[in-house]
């Protein structure tokens, strides 16, 4: 059984926090089933955005996987989340700063 995305965000903010990291949803979606993007920092700014991963990548369990975005730069990201908000305004963002988001989230190469 696949967890809501309320839960799951909710999920990986609190392990974060006790792994001595930040996480923080910074949009909220749809509880049930809205997609979760992940934006991860790291101590010097740099930024990467995880999205979710094409029904093709997902396992037997039904785990979120996610698959690494192009974005060069805080625009970059914003106009990311404006296209999606036209598609679906149902989605999340949630922003982390870890040195190891593998810990949290099953990441995959995009074929």
């Amino acid at each position: 059984m696949r967890l809501t995305s309320e839960m799951f965000a909710a999920y990986v903010v609190r392990r974060v926090f006790s792994d001595g990291g930040f996480a923080a949803v910074v949009r909220r979606g749809a509880d049930a089933a809205g997609a979760v993007f992940v934006v991860l920092r790291d101590r010097e700014g740099a930024i990467r955005l995880l999205g979710p991963a094409p029904q093709s990548m997902a396992d037997e369990k039904g785990d979120r996987r996610f698959v690494a975005e192009s974005v060069a730069d805080e625009a970059a990201l914003e106009t990311r989340f404006a296209r999606e908000a036209r598609f679906d305004p149902d989605f999340w963002v949630v922003e982390l700063e870890t040195d190891r988001p593998d810990r949290y989230l099953t990441i995959v190469e995009a074929d």
